[in-house]
């Protein structure tokens, strides 16, 4: 029988509709897990932090605003007309001011305690700055109570199907301390890449002074990757943090495998022997006397030197001072560092007792690389029978000799057969707790992560301190070719430890047949300066809070002199901050230098360099700016030609990048930068170098009717403010559209405290933002990280000082528009101003001349704010940012800055 077919066609529309909206369900709940876990895909990004930062304001983790921003406070009525804009938010803060919140300590002038004391949990850590690293410590809220990660869940996050989310290839490890110089890998699975190591090595066949891309690093002993798939659930919250911030997939499959194999039980040993005769610690004092001699024959030194960074001047005046010819020299520069591995090649060249590790490792503060990188130099050193040495010593480019060569020898000719390290001197129980080594870590993604709790292995007494020291060959030997249960052991548990370099020899010394050698004496001196040096500023590589040496200035002279018990070394210098003291010392210990000597006073540094570091090493801000820098020398050269318009002696024509830029100083005084560069001479059709003196202006003004209760000195805005050095590393404050801009206000003390308003306006006169600081009465520096909006506005900005509504200094600073995007050069007519590698850039439309165009610049009136010389010619084809008087311009942009 057949019905109605409208009556048909409806039915069949409405199952129809059914399963539509059947199928949208579906998709609905599917769309919804994938977006939960997008952000732990293997493609990382900026799309999964934003999705991360959104699930934290969901859930009870850290929140962004409360991370970033301070709270925000309503203005009060009838105290003075409110600011208003449309970007403006007023906040009340108690600012940094350098006081310290933790319990406090016993400070010890010449304190030698362990090198990177943690003050603080990584979670409990309550810092009043705001300059923290923001990309580093989201929490990843938890769907169930007991905050575990299913299956399911972790097959998001390592991007594989159930069925092989915990599969590994195979692979044969290379223990932390093998002799032998070979990395072995097998892959089982074609398909799969070769699990990345926590450090980072080259091919050890290379030869000397040669750099090589690094091959693939072996895991840490007790990580053998199994077949079969790991039955595992993640449940710790410090591993499903780890997991969902760790960047690669071979990072997140080797966090699975080391937390499911710690879960088990097989990652670390249990009970460790103990083979020291002696209960507890031995310790064994010993005494310098300078006037007394050894007959014994004089002990020879190898140096391994561990650098990193561009200091190279500083490096070679550390090397002069502590070269000798009975000695060896083992430098190992870090793998990121590319200018000063060439720098110290060179110098290496030239001396036949010095060597360059042929491998290079990115080691990173906390890491297990560091003590790889110990291990594998000790095995190096051991294995080359020309190099005859007793004592092994590192030292770092911030380290210096105190005293002379001859008497360090006389002294370790006298006790050759000690260790000397130094302990942490604190309680054992508090020790652990506070360097965490009750904590599981792993370090791959050159991070170091921090995966839940564990036990210290039962049977050895775990000791720790500073990872600067000096051990005999003797020592060195059993550390490294031992094949005893306790070094073994020890490995394997160092292998998870954060700071191992700071423990593992302590306690394998102390537990060993070698305990009776021990000094409690590194024979350095540290400056420590905990108020301002434990700022947890390592949290972006490692999930644990750290403190730091500040440098030594001149005043610190007489505490070299004084120094009571044996002392050789100190740390931390840094010739950029304070070269006079590094002068002093060298005067102290080798005489005094000739007066008028040419460059005594000066100082110069690079940051970057065109053949080791091209211009992918550079931001496009950086490289911006560089360029206008080079562009302005030009013009100068060209402006010694006026009245002369048939001379072209002095025009030229820039051509590609910069060569190199330093970092000049005179007088422990930032003096600015010095930009090398190639141009065409006009003239002669030929390439010439030069290089042109950039030099930086102050725009810090004071109310011009001061009142006594203004303790305000100076303002400065800048980028990578350093608050234990109280400077800004980005030493010429260039600032672009991507930059997060501090500000910093130096105050004289007063009796009483002060609060002061702190205004940002932007290049429209519009208020960007406001907020309040609560000034101590002590305090002398405050810092804060304001909370713009990005990109910021390019254009001349000004920042202001008020208290009670009522200005107390003014400072203006430059965010210049970006000539570069990702190093390449952007089409003429526009500026770009933001562009993430996952999002559509934002143009700005902005005009701006090259050199080599013939369009007229603007009207005079449109292009200098001031020109009382007039030096600004209309008709004039310049370049890109021109100014003639160096001062700030409202239109084109630059940082303000003379030549």
């Amino acid at each position: 029988m057949n019905g109605n077919p409208c009556a048909r066609r409806l039915a069949r529309r409405s199952r129809s509709a059914l399963l539509l909206v059947a199928a949208l369900a579906v998709l609905l709940v599917q769309t919804l897990i994938v977006w939960n876990f997008s952000s732990l895909d293997s493609a990382g990004g900026d799309g999964g932090a934003r999705s991360r930062e959104k699930r934290e304001d969901r859930t009870g983790g850290l929140n962004k605003a409360d991370r970033e921003h301070p709270r925000r406070g309503l203005q009060k009525r009838g105290d003075s007309p409110p600011l208003v804009g449309k970007a403006a938010a007023q906040q009340q803060l108690q600012a940094d001011v350098y006081h310290s919140h933790r319990p406090k300590e016993k400070v010890h002038l010449d304190s030698n305690n362990n090198e990177n004391s943690v003050p603080k949990d990584f979670d409990t850590i309550d810092s009043n700055s705001n300059l923290g690293a923001r990309s580093h410590n989201q929490r990843v809220p938890v769907g169930n109570a007991k905050r575990k990660l299913e299956k399911s869940q972790a097959q998001s996050m390592l991007g594989k199907s159930a069925n092989e989310v915990l599969k590994y290839p195979p692979i044969q490890p290379r223990g932390l301390g093998h002799n032998r110089n070979h990395t072995h890998i097998r892959k089982a699975h074609p398909k799969l890449p070769t699990v990345a190591a926590p450090a980072q090595g080259s091919n050890p066949d290379s030869p000397f002074y040669q750099t090589k891309k690094p091959a693939s690093p072996p895991l840490p002993p007790g990580l053998e990757v199994r077949k079969e798939q790991l039955q595992c659930e993640i449940s710790g919250k410090e591993a499903i943090s780890a997991l969902s911030r760790a960047k690669s997939r071979e990072c997140r499959q080797q966090i699975v495998e080391v937390y499911c194999k710690h879960k088990e039980g097989t990652l670390m040993p249990q009970k460790v022997p103990r083979y020291c005769p002696a209960e507890g610690k031995a310790n064994v004092n010993v005494q310098w006397d300078e006037d007394a001699s050894d007959a014994s024959p004089p002990v020879r030194i190898a140096f391994v030197l561990v650098v990193h960074g561009r200091a190279s001047r500083q490096f070679q005046r550390l090397f002069k001072a502590i070269y000798h010819t009975s000695h060896y020299y083992y430098i190992h520069v870090d793998q990121r560092s590319n200018y000063l591995h060439r720098e110290v090649v060179s110098l290496a060249s030239r001396y036949p007792n010095v060597r360059v590790t042929p491998w290079r490792m990115a080691t990173i503060w906390g890491g297990a690389s560091l003590l790889t990188m110990y291990l594998r130099s000790m095995e190096d050193l051991l294995s080359m029978a020309d190099w005859s040495w007793d004592f092994f010593i590192n030292l770092s480019a911030a380290d210096y000799p105190i005293r002379t060569n001859d008497q360090l020898v006389a002294f370790l000719s006298k006790y050759r057969n000690m260790n000397f390290i130094k302990s942490h001197g604190r309680d054992n129980a508090r020790f652990i707790r506070k360097q965490g080594l009750d904590r599981l870590f792993y370090e791959c993604d050159t991070h170091m992560w921090r995966l839940g709790d564990r036990k210290i292995p039962e049977g050895i007494s775990v000791d720790g301190g500073s990872d600067w020291f000096l051990l005999n060959r003797r020592f060195v030997d059993y550390v490294v070719n031992s094949r005893d249960e306790l070094v073994g052991s020890m490995k394997r548990f160092y292998a998870y430890t954060l700071l191992p370099a700071e423990s593992f020899f302590h306690t394998v010394l102390e537990n060993s047949a070698h305990c009776d050698t021990m000094v409690d004496n590194n024979l350095r001196l540290t400056n420590w300066n905990r108020k301002l040096g434990c700022k947890c500023q390592y949290k972006h590589i490692v999930d644990w809070c750290g403190c730091s040496p500040n440098d030594f200035k001149p005043s610190d002279l007489p505490r070299f002199q004084q120094a009571s018990r044996p002392t050789f070394f100190a740390r931390k210098f840094e010739a950029s901050v304070s070269q006079e003291i590094i002068s002093q010392l060298d005067a102290y210990l080798f005489g005094a230098l000739a007066s008028g000597t040419p460059g005594l006073q000066a100082y110069w540094e690079n940051i970057y360099e065109a053949e080791t570091d091209g211009p992918a090493g550079l931001s496009d801000s950086a490289l911006t700016h560089y360029h206008a820098f080079a562009r302005m020398g030009l013009s100068r050269a060209a402006s010694s030609l006026q009245g002369h318009p048939s001379d072209n002696s002095c025009r030229y024509v820039g051509v590609s990048h910069p060569v190199s830029v330093h970092l000049y100083f005179l007088s422990d005084q930032y003096q600015g930068y010095l930009v090398h560069h190639v141009a065409t001479n006009q003239a002669s059709n030929q390439l010439e170098t030069l290089e042109t003196w950039v030099a930086p202006k102050d725009h810090f003004t004071l109310t011009s009717s001061p009142h006594a209760a203004n303790r305000l000195q100076h303002i400065q805005v800048g980028t990578d403010w350093d608050p234990k050095e109280r400077l800004f590393r980005n030493w010429g404050r260039l600032l672009g559209p991507e930059d997060e801009p501090v500000a910093v206000q130096r105050w004289s003390r007063s009796q009483s405290n002060l609060t002061a308003t702190i205004v940002w306006i932007d290049p429209t006169n519009v208020i960007a933002a406001t907020y309040d600081i609560l000034v101590d009465a002590s305090a002398e520096v405050t810092h804060y990280r304001p909370p713009l909006t990005s990109p910021l506005r390019p254009g001349v900005w000004t920042l202001r000082v008020l208290h009670h509504w009522s200005p107390l200094g003014q400072t203006s600073f430059i965010v210049a528009p970006l000539e570069f995007h990702r190093q390449r050069p952007i089409q003429q007519g526009t500026t770009l101003l933001s562009s993430s590698s996952n999002s559509p850039p934002q143009i700005l439309l902005l005009l701006y001349y090259r050199s080599q165009d013939k369009n007229p610049l603007p009207a005079r009136d449109d292009l200098i704010s001031q020109d009382p010389e007039g030096c600004a010619d209309p008709e004039q084809t310049v370049s890109l940012f021109v100014f003639c008087q160096f001062d700030i311009l409202q239109y084109p942009i630059l940082l303000s800055f003379k030549i």
